[in-house]
Parts: C-alpha cells; structure tokens; sequence
C-alpha cells in the first residue's frame, strides 16, 4: 500500500526513501531535498578554491625560516669550534718554536760567557779550542734544524657524522589528560619562589628562589642565575630572539638560555605587566588592571611597542586578561570577571583580536590571583584551577574535554617537549609524560 509524504500537509504520495534523514518524500519534496544538498556544494567549492590560493601563495621559505635559522646556528657553532681549536694547535705550535729558539738563546748566551772569561784570562787549551768549534757546529745545526723542520703534523680528515642533525617529521597526537601519567620528575621549590614557568624545545625554565634554573628534559638543572629583581609576573619563549622572556612588574627581560644573562629590554612604569606571549615576529602583553591592555612589541634587534589594544575590544572595564598564549595565529585569553567573580576563556584571532569562541568556565574565584591556561598538541588548551584544584583541557572549539582533579594544588603548566607537561604547585614543579 502507498504511503504519503512525510512532509508536514503535503497530501502527495511517497515516491521513495530518502537515505540523508530516512524519510518517505513525494517526488517534489526529493528534488527540493536534492536541491538543497546539491546547494551546499557552492561554499564547499569556494572553500577548496581558497585553500587552493593558499597553497599556491605558501611562502615555503617563511615556513621553514626558523628551521634553517636552527642549522645556521648549528653550523655557526661548529665553525666556532673548529676556528678555537685551530688557534690552540697555533699556540701550541708557536710554544713548541719558542722553546727551541729559548734553547739556543740560551745556549749561546752561555759561550759568550764562556768566551769572556777566556778572553779575560787570556789563558786557554786545545781542548778548550776544540770543545768551542764543536759547541758552535752543533749550533749551526740546531738552528738549520729549526729553520727547515723540528717538528711533524698529522692531521685526519674530519667526519661528519649523520646524526649530528636529526630532521624528523612531528606527528601531533591528541592529549588525554585521563592518561596523564603519575610524576615521573619532581622539583620541590624553597619559600618565596614564583610560580611562572616556561619552556622550549630543550629547556624548562623555572624560579627557584633566589635564581632562575634552567633544566633539561630529564630535569636536572644545567644553569642557573641570580634573580635580584621584583616578582616574576609571566615568561614565555621567544624563537625569533632565541630567548626567554620573563615579566617583572614594569619591566621586560630577556634571558640567555646558553649564558642565563640577563638583559633588561623594556620598562613602561606606568603600566603593570600580568602575562606575556610570543608569536613568530611580535611579543603580546597584557596589563594587570581592571580594563586590561594588550600591548604588541617587535621582536627585532630592538624590542619596540607598535599597538595597544584597549578595553572595551579586549574586554570590559571590571574585567581583567589574567593569562595570554599564542598558538597558531590564534590568542586564548584567561578573563576573569570582578563583579560576577566568574571567569571565561576566549579565542581570539591575533591579528584583528575577533573573538572566535567564548566558553564560560564553572570557576568562582574567591583569591584574587592569575588564572593561566597553555597551548596543548592539536590545537588544544589546559586550563589551571587553582581555585578547586583542577586541570581543565579544552578542545579546539571550545567544549571542555576533560576534566581531572590536581594535587598539590596547580598554578600553571606548559607543555614541554611534546609529550611532557609541566606543572607548577604550591610545592614545586612536577613533570608528566602525556
């Protein structure tokens, strides 16, 4: 027996099964149906055609930039090495010389005062004769000695051994954070440290009071430098300065991961600093202050502010940017509300600060300290609850993926070599593998 259609007061008979929303359709109500499939085709065409356009206008040699920067300093340093250890064989060939010529100098000055007292004396013997003419031929030959060749080089060619570079291609891997492992490393911090930590490809940088430690992926620390400055607001890594940036409150640091020099780039007293973060060419910072500021810097020779994003665009006047992180052209903010004691995190597009997500946490703040959140693998992020003591990780578009209680309480966290999370508490810093 016939059916009808199953649109609503459509009194035509069935025609068919449609396979898209399993429903018994008159012919007429196919093709609008069919039709409106087919119309969605359109924005997918433009859409492929955009990513064709910008696979053909890919700058590969901006893409890979850093990445060669990486090999020419490699290569810088090895030159390096090589120019110092020729300069030692230099030295030592010239103390070698040296010594032969001081011998002779010696030797000779030793038959002048010879030849003196005989002169002197005007007394002398056959074998004093004799023994003078054989002092000087040796001399003489000595000295051609040293003129022609008192010495041999042997050299060997240098190898160069493959895997003194590795490339290899990155798979990113989603995180769970319910198979985060146990602490595998931990780092217990003496009174008065502050809780900001950092890292890149190699390093993790911490404050241990009274210094700044610079630890390996292992976490034993390599380097380390006196802190006498005000407290650590934020740090970040910079990969076009090849350093590490730490906030103080008015001031901008630079660190030098290789020496831990510390370099005093910026200074605005007006302003107060709460929490940094690089892209490739720009340093983002945001102000502590109701009404929070977003200031852009360079990142060239010289550190110079060219934008401030003020309130309403980044946020409202009894609202403040507790934490900033760059990832992928995009900036997640932390923001946490005065009157409403709430707190939300937002996507943001960095170069035009257009929100592209909005996810209000279910987060009450009662202490009033910096809520701070990290870029996570597959264009995630992990939210620090100090507050309740969680860990909060964000999907990509905005929905809470999971959700884990932390002990010790956590203040913040970085991912550290991919596949290690980095988390500080109230008693130091503990390492995961993820």
């Amino acid at each position: 027996m016939s059916q009808s259609c199953s649109i609503k007061k459509c009194i035509r008979t069935s025609r068919g099964l449609c396979d898209c929303c399993q429903q018994n359709l008159c012919l007429q109500h196919l093709n609008e149906h069919n039709a409106s499939l087919v119309s969605q085709l359109n924005p997918l065409i433009d859409e492929i055609n955009a990513l064709s356009d910008c696979l053909k206008t890919l700058n590969i040699q901006k893409t890979i930039a850093n990445s060669r920067e990486k090999l020419e300093q490699w290569r810088e340093d090895c030159h390096n090495k090589i120019d110092c250890f020729f300069e030692e064989k230099c030295q030592e060939l010239d103390q070698l010389i040296n010594e032969k010529v001081d011998q002779q100098r010696e030797e000779l000055k030793r038959m002048h005062l010879k030849m003196t007292e005989l002169m002197n004396t005007q007394e002398t013997t056959r074998q004093d004769i004799d023994l003078l003419k054989s002092t000087i031929r040796q001399l003489e030959r000595n000295m051609n000695n040293i003129e022609q060749k008192c010495f041999t080089i042997n050299t060997r060619p240098l190898i160069i051994d493959e895997t003194f570079v590795f490339i290899k291609k990155t798979t990113e891997q989603e995180l769970d954070l319910s198979t985060l492992s146990p602490v595998c490393r931990k780092i217990t911090s003496p009174e008065g440290t502050f809780g900001s930590l950092t890292s890149n490809d190699q390093h993790l940088l911490i404050h241990q009071e009274p210094y700044l430690c610079l630890f390996d992926q292992d976490m034993n620390i390599i380097r380390q430098t006196l802190w006498p400055y005000d407290a650590i607001r934020d740090m970040c890594w910079s990969s076009r300065l090849d350093r590490f940036i730490v906030l103080e409150k008015n001031n901008i640091y630079l660190i030098n991961e290789n020496t831990m020099s510390i370099d005093n780039v910026h200074t605005i007293e007006e302003r107060e600093w709460l929490s940094c973060t690089c892209s490739d060419t720009v340093l983002f910072a945001s102000t502590a202050e109701w009404g929070s500021s977003i200031m852009e810097f360079t990142l060239l020779s010289t550190i110079k502010l060219i934008k401030e994003w003020k309130c309403p665009l980044t946020c409202t006047k009894d609202e403040a940017i507790n934490s900033i992180v760059y990832n992928h052209e995009n900036l997640a903010l932390m923001i946490m509300n005065k009157s409403k004691k709430s707190l939300r995190i937002e996507l943001r597009y960095a170069k035009t600060l257009n929100r592209i997500w909005l996810l209000q946490l279910d987060i009450r703040w009662v202490q009033n300290k910096a809520f701070r959140c990290c870029s996570l693998s597959c264009n995630e992020w992990l939210v620090v609850d100090y507050e309740t003591g969680r860990l909060l990780q964000i999907t990509k578009d905005g929905k809470i993926k999971k959700t884990i209680q932390y002990h010790p309480i956590p203040y913040c966290a970085t991912l550290f070599d991919l596949n290690k999370l980095a988390v500080s508490t109230v008693n130091g810093v503990n390492l995961h593998t993820t």
